[in-house]
């Protein structure tokens, strides 16, 4: 294996153990609903490191191994965080270091693709009835849009903007890029 393969993979287990452990430490608040997953801000990585976006992938599974919904939520939250990182990751490739455009559209990712998938999980496990079950998806979706825009906005953002100014930033990712 080359030294920058492993220099990646570890970089993105690292990744996935912190989402882990912050979410499951926060867990009183990071899971159902009304969910404030302080660990999403970690979203804003693929921006910078693409490669990343397995190791947000691969903690959100770990972290949502304790989730009241079950494994579904392992199985369609991770994805949603796979296909959230994905799109952010393509933000940045189209970045060209200037302006907060593509800063605020890869921040509001995580809203969409959690909002739609996880509003739409948390409707069908619901036992509510069948006819409640549109209802409480546009319901649950807002919800948890909500709580990660408040996430994005309030720690993404601001992470991100910090990163792109911060000076050992652009060795560090020098070092990742490095052969």
């Amino acid at each position: 294996m080359k030294p920058r393969s492993v220099r990646r993979l570890t970089f993105a287990a690292l990744i996935a153990a912190v989402y882990a452990v912050v979410t499951m430490l926060t867990a009183s608040f990071a899971y159902g609903p009304v969910q404030f997953r302080i660990a999403e801000a970690l979203c804003i990585l693929p921006f910078f490191l693409p490669f990343t976006t397995w190791g947000l992938f691969v903690g959100c599974i770990l972290s949502n191994i304790i989730s009241p919904v079950g494994p579904l939520d392992m199985v369609f939250g991770s994805l949603a965080t796979l296909g959230c990182c994905l799109c952010v990751a393509a933000f940045g490739k189209r970045w060209d270091g200037t302006g907060w455009g593509d800063c605020i559209l890869a921040c509001l990712m995580p809203a969409v693709w959690n909002g739609v998938i996880i509003g739409a999980l948390l409707a069908l496990t619901a036992g509510e009835a069948e006819g409640a079950k549109l209802t409480l998806f546009f319901l649950y979706g807002a919800e948890v849009a909500a709580g990660e825009l408040a996430v994005m906005f309030v720690l993404g953002l601001p992470l991100m903007r910090w990163l792109m100014k911060a000076k050992f930033f652009p060795p560090l990712l020098a070092k990742l890029d490095k052969p």
